[in-house]
């Protein structure tokens, strides 16, 4: 049973492949996310994928160019292989949060986790929604800043100073993981009110 696990958002193949600036931006972040993993798993962390997966008629998905991403079966629904180990879980969903609607949380309770640490992308979009999901049900919540990606970087910074602000540690891979070896954890966010 571990106490902390790591989620990913939105690393999949039609996901990073909509437009130029997703795939350059994860290409950038690519030796740091594979770095962070590796060095979660070695720790015992496990490590959940949430799978977008569209439904053919659902009139919310986007469409890129007329077509529906990352459908069911799909090689672009596929979770990119650089990030994926064995020992992984897939969870399915179908929105931006990877609570919404799904089992995540009881599939997480079930192994005791506490803490959650969020990469992936879009910052301002999944990992936004996610982290206040998970912060809601009373997980304490991690942001690693080089681990997560938008296609405008001033998106990015503005989710992150958001996300700093209201639910979640946002600091470098290094220090998340220097934080969790020498504390256990992350220092829980409390909530503030004007």
């Amino acid at each position: 049973m571990s106490k902390i696990a790591i989620l990913t958002s939105g690393m999949q193949y039609d996901i990073v492949g909509k437009n130029p600036e997703r795939q350059a931006a994860i290409a950038a972040a690519t030796p740091h996310v594979t770095g962070f993993l590796s060095a979660m798993r070695k720790r015992g962390y496990p490590v959940f994928h949430l799978q977008l997966l569209n439904e053919p008629d659902d009139p919310l998905a986007e469409r890129y160019d007329g077509r529906i991403p990352a459908l069911r079966g799909t090689a672009g629904a596929e979770v990119i292989r650089e990030f994926l180990d064995s020992d992984d879980i897939i969870q399915e969903r179908s929105k931006d949060s990877g609570f919404y609607e799904t089992d995540l949380h009881e599939r997480l309770q079930a192994i005791g986790v506490e803490t959650l640490i969020l990469i992936g992308l879009q910052t301002q979009i999944c990992i936004q929604t996610t982290a206040a999901d998970a912060f809601f049900r009373g997980y304490i919540v991690g942001v690693p800043s080089d681990c997560v990606f938008s296609a405008v970087e001033a998106d990015r910074l503005r989710a992150l100073e958001w996300l700093e602000g209201y639910c979640a540690t946002v600091a470098g891979s290094d220090e998340i993981i220097r934080t969790l070896d020498e504390n256990g954890g992350l220092p829980r966010k409390e909530t503030k009110t004007p």
